[in-house]
């Protein structure tokens, strides 16, 4: 499918969906109020629209829809990145434990004060991403390195980081703070104001420009390090930016809405699968059906249980687990 349609098609449904979005909850608004009111925020145009429909719609929903759409599109773009330099179809930001150890690192700051206010939520979580990633990479050198080990290390670095994260919860936290952290760990968007669109967006944004500038790099990357450094691709380099891209998009997601699991496993499967492999075509596609999938399971997180939200991870779980036993179970047929 040419990349263009791919493209035009995935905008369309984005724009749409975050109409959905914006016009579905407890006070129903019509797509033309939702048109009307953004019309009104940005042009001063006028239209007869109540203010306090007007407010739900600029200063709580649409920034909603606007931080799931760029925390899909940031942690597809970092599964795809993941992928390509690990050459393992399984890898992730979440099954490698970097969502995790972004969640530890966020929760120390704010639960214990890590840095003594001179660090933020963000770099905190920053700081326990680029942490996890590190440790999973010197658990699976010490045991010979290979995918299948390094998926397997990611696993118990994960699980080491949720339970720090557990433990600094059940150790220094109130009842209030409790309940409120553990909810953001399954995935929460229900805090997200425009400032965090004003951090989001250019994150996602700018890992994007960093990753599309290496696609040819990753294409080499895919006949393995030392093809890749016989076609010129200064291998060493190239692997501590697309790291740091992808540590830097997680760390910020994960900072703002909590540890989503499965897109960045899920969605550069199905991208892959309507553009193909070529990584100049994969990371746009992949960036746009991940924000279009996040805003969509936004909505379904809002719907699901009448009068009540769910955690926006439960419902990716809902679909990457089943998505990612399939993976598993292919594979395996495959030898990796």
């Amino acid at each position: 499918m040419p990349l263009a349609l791919v493209v035009a098609a995935s905008l369309a449904a984005l724009i749409l969906a975050v109409a959905l979005a914006v016009g579905i909850g407890e006070l129903a608004v019509s797509f033309a109020d939702v048109f009307r009111a953004i019309a009104n925020r940005l042009f001063a145009a006028g239209y007869p629209v109540p203010p306090i429909q007007e407010g739900v719609i600029w200063d709580y929903r649409l920034a909603r829809a606007l931080v799931a759409a760029c925390c899909g599109a940031g942690l597809a773009l970092s599964g795809v990145i993941l992928q390509a330099l690990l050459r393992n179809p399984l890898a992730d930001p979440y099954v490698l434990g970097i969502s995790a150890g972004a969640s530890t690192g966020a929760v120390a700051v704010a639960i214990l004060g890590l840095g003594a206010g001179a660090l933020t939520l963000s770099g905190g979580a920053f700081c326990g991403a680029v942490l996890a990633f590190l440790l999973v990479a010197l658990l699976a050198a010490g045991t010979g390195g290979g995918t299948e080990r390094i998926i397997l290390a990611g696993i118990a670095g994960s699980q080491l980081f949720h339970a720090l994260t557990a433990y600094i919860v059940t150790a220094s936290a109130n009842a209030e703070q409790s309940r409120g952290i553990m909810f953001w760990l399954l995935g929460s968007l229900g805090g997200v104001r425009w400032g965090d669109v004003g951090l989001a967006a250019p994150v996602a944004l700018l890992g994007f420009l960093v990753c599309q500038f290496h696609a040819r790099a990753l294409d080499a990357f895919a006949f393995g390090t030392d093809a890749a450094a016989s076609l010129g691709v200064p291998v060493t380099r190239v692997r501590l930016v697309l790291f740091a891209a992808t540590a830097a998009m997680t760390a910020t997601m994960v900072s703002l809405v909590g540890a989503i699991g499965f897109v960045g496993l899920v969605i550069p499967h199905a991208a892959r699968f309507i553009v193909g492999p070529h990584h100049a075509r994969l990371l746009p596609a992949a960036m746009l059906v991940g924000a279009v999938f996040m805003v969509l399971a936004d909505i379904a997180s809002r719907m699901m249980v009448p009068q009540q939200v769910l955690p926006i991870g439960v419902v990716t779980a809902l679909i990457g687990a089943p998505a990612f036993a399939l993976l598993l179970y292919r594979a395996r047929k495959k030898g990796v």
